[in-house]
């Protein structure tokens, strides 16, 4: 019976990392300079300046000077387009020099606030106008 029980347990950590690494659209590595707001915690209004590292139709991942917070809401607009989308932070991460890595998902799908000429097929399927 033990036997079954840690092999039951394998199988839930197998299934629950395939769940972290499938993707609901492929991710490009692109760096985009963006635009960012939200209102922090302590509800102070912020205004600041980032970059991708890695985006895809849902959201991405950015490189941002500042620790915000899991399930904060953000606002992106794309310096290049202006293009503006609402997302929410899912993940964040201190990384070099003090400055964070920030996941995030956009409210809805949002292939073309990202300027990729030939984005991957299963961006087209999402469904989505921003």
């Amino acid at each position: 019976m033990p036997e079954d029980v840690a092999k039951s347990s394998s199988d839930r950590t197998t299934n629950t990392l395939e769940e972290r690494n499938r993707r609901r659209s492929e991710r490009v590595v692109l760096r985009v300079p963006v635009g960012l707001s939200a209102r922090m915690p302590e509800g102070k209004r912020i205004n600041i300046e980032a970059h991708t590292l890695v985006v895809n139709a849902h959201g991405g991942l950015l490189d941002v000077g500042m620790e915000l917070v899991r399930g904060q809401k953000i606002r992106l607009s794309n310096v290049r387009t202006e293009i503006v989308a609402s997302g929410r932070v899912v993940r964040v991460e201190a990384s070099e020099l003090g400055r964070f890595s920030v996941a995030f998902e956009f409210e809805s799908p949002a292939p073309h606030f990202w300027p990729v000429s030939f984005p991957p097929a299963d961006w087209s399927s999402v469904g989505c106008s921003v």
